[in-house]
């Protein structure tokens, strides 16, 4: 009799050109946060193909799907939204939505989770309920992920599990680590006021536009100043808007940005050193402000055991030298708030281009598509060994 994880080989490769075919369609068809409406009615459409019955979230963005019976349970988080970028690179999936496209994988992760679906109804005595979990608006904030929790589709499993495509690593491995894998990322928007004036006479107004350079260069640096240099922090601004003519100096600017850290602590106490920092800024100067702080998510934070158990299953999938140790990110995933209440792990999913290396969020981003057998086969014994291990 063959193995199981022989087994599970076979049904990964039959599955998976029907999952490329199903995360090319959705590339097609990419949709924002919170309005993944056709998304969630096709995966829901295959899940229910193959005599499953899922559960779409209120509002028609999102789902989950049991698999298997018992009071055990474990569970597999996937995403499902796009980003508003216009996409730059050119395959013949390329998105028909202008300005939107899947460039951070979201695309490859639904059809991976699917993809186990369909390979978990095949087996005969599942070791008990595996909830694969669809979520909308991860790249939102507040994400998905706290909509979900809050709705409680995590109550009742003993660990929860996610993959992030990597498309630095080769396909075919695994990125590994326990503890800490991603930061935590916040949204900062800070709006200055002042009276305004003729740029001929700014000793007679507020410089508004010199007083958001200063806070653009000077932030960052006395955060730095403010923290144990042992800690990372992140502050960068994407985005300065502010003024309708060069001979004007405008009544308000307004400044955009990210502040990324790894800490757990320092990031309940951010906010507050921000808003501290920024204010003593511009008061000198005479501007007014107004400093809105957003937390994102806290740092993805792995469970080492669980850590173990996926390394080995992805071992004895892929093959000894496939799995790799990686480093921790600044990137931020709101994968970490189900790890509020349940013990989990993310791992990296290679994914990179034979050809050209990309990046995430890149209007170029595209993968190797062969990442999502892989990602089927590692997935589904996975959380087997997962149910197993809390029989």
């Amino acid at each position: 009799m063959p193995s199981r994880t022989t087994t599970l080989t076979r049904l990964a490769a039959e599955i998976a050109p029907r999952m490329v075919e199903l995360r090319r369609d959705v590339h097609r068809h990419p949709e924002l946060g919170w309005a993944e409406l056709r998304t969630t009615r096709v995966v829901a459409e295959t899940l229910r193909e193959w005599g499953l019955d899922p559960e779409v979230r209120p509002g028609g963005t999102g789902l989950t799907v049991d698999i298997g019976q018992g009071d055990r349970a474990v569970g597999f988080r996937a995403d499902l939204d796009a980003l508003p970028i216009l996409e730059e690179a050119s395959p013949a999936y390329q998105s028909t939505v202008p300005g939107v496209m899947h460039a951070c994988g979201h695309d490859v992760h639904l059809a991976i989770a699917t993809g186990i679906a369909w390979c978990l109804t095949q087996l005969d005595d599942l070791p008990g309920r595996v909830r694969l979990i669809f979520q909308p608006a991860e790249e939102s904030i507040p994400g998905g992920a706290t909509m979900m929790r809050a709705e409680g589709v995590h109550h009742g499993l003993s660990s929860i599990t996610a993959f992030h495509i990597d498309p630095a690593l080769a396909p075919g491995r695994l990125g590994v680590r326990k503890g800490g894998i991603t930061g935590a990322s916040d949204r900062l928007v800070v709006r200055l006021s002042g009276p305004g004036g003729h740029t001929s006479r700014p000793h007679q107004t507020v410089n508004l536009i010199h007083v958001a350079a200063r806070v653009v260069i000077d932030l960052p640096e006395i955060v730095r100043q403010r923290i144990d240099p042992r800690q990372t922090v992140l502050v960068v601004f994407g985005r300065v808007a502010g003024g309708s003519a060069e001979n004007v100096i405008p009544t308000h600017v307004e400044l955009g940005g990210t502040v990324r850290m790894l800490d757990l602590e320092l990031w309940h106490s951010m906010p507050k050193l921000i808003e501290g920092i920024v204010t003593d800024l511009v008061t000198p100067f005479g501007a007014g402000c107004e400093v809105e702080y957003l937390p994102g998510s806290p740092p993805v934070v792995n469970d080492p055991e669980i850590v173990r158990i996926m390394s080995e299953a992805a071992r004895d999938c892929l093959g000894a030298d496939r799995v790799v140790a990686t480093h921790q990110s600044l990137g931020s995933e709101d994968f970490a708030w189900y790890l509020e209440d349940v013990p989990g792990a993310m791992l990296r999913l290679g994914g990179a281009l034979p050809d050209r290396r990309v990046d995430l969020h890149s209007a170029a981003f595209d993968i190797d598509e062969s990442a999502v057998e892989a990602g089927i086969l590692v997935g589904a014994e996975s959380l087997l060994r997962l149910l197993e291990q809390h029989a």
